[in-house]
């Protein structure tokens, strides 16, 4: 019996200890970010500038505007938890043949960006680009485009805000579920300091929302965006569940090109 209670108090503390951990290094095992030389000179192959935004806590936030002459509007784009936007040239060529120019925005942390990460200063960020795209285009002209981790930046700025549109690409229900999911022995509930609860920040979205997933999605369930879009209210949406899909590439098959060219022609 004594041997039995020392075991257990042992098993008690390691799972403790992991939980410590797992409280206290969350942002690493969220965030991937790839940095970037401040002095890195971006190749596009087509007409963009690069954008420095300041912060009101100080940090410089990165991104690119690729142009576009007689565009139909822009797409504001938040990428996902790993990289940086020198990875996003198929992207910012997607949308340039649509007609449209983008902004690929790096989080705090993320390429030539700076600056302490929280969720509310990832909101706050997305905003301010968000803001900077209506000095361009009017509201009816911005589309919201989120990919995996940036679907949770991306939803709630649609819910504060009133762009044409926004896609989803390989959304979460929310972060806390998310992690639920992945870890299910840690009480995620307790320890989440990223909730990014897009669940409830759809409810509040007026314009039409669009959503692609990978069914055979092993990094975001399927089952996360179906639940995603139960909980869109109305009508003004639709899922593209995209078979032997996975997380990433989803632009390699024929039901993302098809569901891109209705949304964006």
């Amino acid at each position: 019996m004594r041997r039995l209670k020392k075991w257990g108090l042992i098993l008690v503390f390691l799972y403790a200890l992991i939980a410590v951990l797992a409280y206290n290094f969350q942002e690493r095992l969220v965030f991937f970010p790839s940095k970037m030389p401040l002095n890195h000179t971006y190749d596009f192959c087509q007409d963009f500038e690069e954008l420095n935004l300041t912060t009101d806590d100080g940090a410089k936030l990165n991104a690119v505007h690729i142009k576009q002459d007689s565009a139909k509007g822009v797409i504001l784009y938040f990428h996902g938890n790993s990289g940086n936007i020198s990875h996003l040239i198929h992207v910012a060529n997607l949308f340039s043949r649509k007609g449209y120019e983008s902004i690929l925005v790096d989080y705090r942390t993320f390429g030539k960006s700076t600056g302490e990460m929280s969720e509310q200063a990832l909101y706050d960020d997305a905003q301010l680009f968000y803001n900077y795209a209506k000095e361009q285009y009017a509201e009816d002209k911005i589309i919201v485009y989120g990919r995996s981790f940036g679907t949770g930046v991306a939803t709630w700025l649609a819910s504060e805000n009133n762009p044409e549109k926004m896609v989803l690409e390989s959304p979460f229900y929310s972060a806390v579920a998310l992690g639920k999911h992945r870890f299910p022995f840690l009480p995620i509930d307790w320890l989440s300091n990223f909730r990014f609860p897009s669940n409830e920040f759809v409810q509040k979205v007026e314009c039409p929302i669009y959503i692609f997933h990978g069914k055979e999605d092993g990094v975001i369930p399927f089952v996360s965006a179906e639940k995603l879009y139960e909980a869109i209210p109305g009508k003004n949406k639709k899922l593209f569940g995209i078979p032997k899909a996975g997380h990433n590439y989803l632009q390699d098959f024929k039901v993302f090109k098809e569901g891109m060219n209705k949304i964006l022609d």
